[in-house]
């Protein structure tokens, strides 16, 4: 049975894409047997030629229906000229098709033409068989008749022509909902490799920053007290080692590995290891923090981490020697105050530069949880940072 059902639902999709060949089909069968019926009742071409002529027109009913009925029409009217009686029914039966596929397939002016049309056809037929005008005919009562099966074919091709403009609309709302989840897809694609090379900027940079600073000391401090030179390398290890495992886990989400464990990502807690993990590469930091900290959420929680440490960086790189940073977290009662001030080279400082890689990120960071961030020297001298990160505005 599960092998039969996509069966038949080729064969459904197939007849409902090759509409022409279905209606062709049906006609030349039909064509075929009046052939047989004219061969049979030894009728000449005048007397059938006209029913065929209205048969074959059908073919075309869906395609191109106002020529099909105007085909139609113009053998009807062959048909009572010729005054054959014998193939009425048929041709009766092909005038209602007709005046089906123009009213559903048709322009909305053509069903109504349509159906004046068969109207006055029908009448005119039947007052040429006699069936009005009959000692014992009831006139009124066939035309009545007439009327009603017209009218109701008229009813079943405008319903008809309802559902084809419903389906396209539905069609058409299918394509612009799949356009728009394509577009969804891109963009969360591009926010992703934005997001992806943020935090690959901040762990390297920051990183390699705190690596050179300390392999710079630990050359000039090797020559007079080895002993600075072994804490520069045992700090260049740990920050390797940090470094590398916040790229190990970077990476990892990357991997369509539902097993694999990833380790947490830094929050405002952390930062603390973070002032004394950048004190240890020889610069002077002073962390102060304001009112009751706050729990946030992982991603307002690892932007702000991620300002402080680019911020620390961009000291290391940039302020100069004898230099002395201040970090201070302000909770205030909507939201989060990030400082992060040097007293170093100031307006000469890099940073200042608006195409920096590290103040767009911070920016970015910011900005995407509702936030904002300044950077720029200092009146008096070094470089400052502030950030703002409200508590409830998380995407």
């Amino acid at each position: 049975m599960s092998e039969d059902v996509p069966r038949l639902e080729a064969i459904y999709q197939w007849l409902r894409t090759h509409p022409f060949e279905i209606d062709a089909g049906v006609v030349a069968l039909a064509t075929l047997g009046m052939l047989f019926i004219g061969a049979v009742d030894g009728g000449s071409i005048l007397s059938w030629g006209p029913i065929a002529g209205m048969i074959i027109a059908l073919a075309w009913r869906r395609r191109r229906p106002l020529r099909s009925a105007v085909a139609v029409t113009v053998f009807g009217l062959l048909v009572m000229a010729t005054g054959v009686s014998t193939y009425l029914f048929p041709a009766t039966i092909a005038a209602f098709c007709s005046l089906y596929a123009v009213t559903a397939y048709g322009p909305r002016w053509a069903g109504w033409a349509g159906m004046v049309v068969a109207w006055f056809a029908g009448g005119l037929t039947m007052a040429y068989q006699g069936l009005i005008d009959s000692p014992g005919a009831d006139g009124p009562l066939v035309l009545g008749f007439l009327t009603a099966v017209l009218f109701a074919i008229w009813a079943l091709g405008g319903m008809r022509r309802l559902r084809i403009r419903d389906e396209a609309r539905l069609e058409e709302r299918a394509h612009l909902l799949e356009s728009e989840a394509e577009q969804q897809l891109r963009l969360a694609a591009s926010a992703e490799r934005a997001r992806i090379a943020r935090e690959m900027h901040d762990v390297v940079a920051h990183s390699l920053s705190v690596t050179i600073s300390q392999a710079d000391g630990g050359r000039y401090a090797a020559q007079h007290t080895p002993e600075a030179a072994i804490t520069a390398l045992e700090t260049i290890s740990a920050t390797g080692r940090q470094a590398l495992a916040d790229m190990r886990a970077l990476l990892g989400v990357l991997r369509d590995d539902s097993t694999q464990q990833l380790t947490p990502q830094p929050d405002t807690e952390a930062i603390k290891d973070l002032v004394e993990q950048v004190r240890g590469s020889g610069l002077t930091v002073q962390l102060e923090v304001l009112g009751e900290p706050i729990l946030l959420p992982p991603g307002p929680g690892l932007a702000a981490y991620r300002i402080v440490q680019e911020s620390l960086t961009n000291v290391l790189k940039h302020a100069g020697p004898e230099v002395t940073a201040w970090v201070r977290l302000a909770w205030l009662s909507e939201a989060l105050e990030i400082r992060v001030e040097d007293d170093g080279r100031g307006a000469a400082a890099t940073p200042a530069t608006p195409g920096s890689q590290g103040l767009i990120g911070m920016r970015e960071r910011a900005t995407l949880y509702g936030g904002q961030l300044e950077a720029g020297p200092r009146q008096g001298g070094g470089f400052g940072v502030r950030a703002y990160l409200p508590y409830g505005a998380v995407p």
